[in-house]
């Protein structure tokens, strides 16, 4: 069973800079990343087919944050650059098992899920 691990949170400062990373094993599949806050759902910010060859991100991210994935080390990444006060959140790693170059973007169709990891940013 796929269990992605999220590492590298924490605390950055507005307009500064973190990536995360996600572990996982086994087959390669597309992976996204989500994020939520307090009374709000869980929203996909960020997306990878299993190739690495196709990526989405959400408008609220597209022109700071970048995913990318080294499938020799089965894992993905978050950058995350001119972070804001409200890219505060969990972010969560997920992978959509059976799902090659699809890059689904129903939470429905990730089916493996990290922990997640907490990302304040202070001004």
């Amino acid at each position: 069973q796929v269990q992605p691990v999220e590492s590298g949170g924490g605390l950055g400062q507005a307009g500064g800079s973190l990536r995360l990373s996600c572990a996982t094993s086994g087959r390669t599949y597309d992976m996204a990343w989500f994020r939520q806050t307090p009374g709000t759902e869980r929203e996909l910010i960020a997306a990878i087919s299993s190739n690495g060859e196709l990526t989405f991100a959400t408008d609220s991210v597209k022109d700071r944050f970048a995913i990318s994935r080294d499938n020799a080390k089965n894992t993905i990444h978050l950058h995350m650059n001119s972070l804001k006060l409200e890219d505060t959140a969990i972010y969560y790693c997920a992978v959509a098992q059976g799902y090659f170059g699809i890059l689904p973007r129903s939470r429905a169709s990730y089916n493996a899920w990290g922990r997640g990891i907490q990302v304040t940013v202070s001004s």
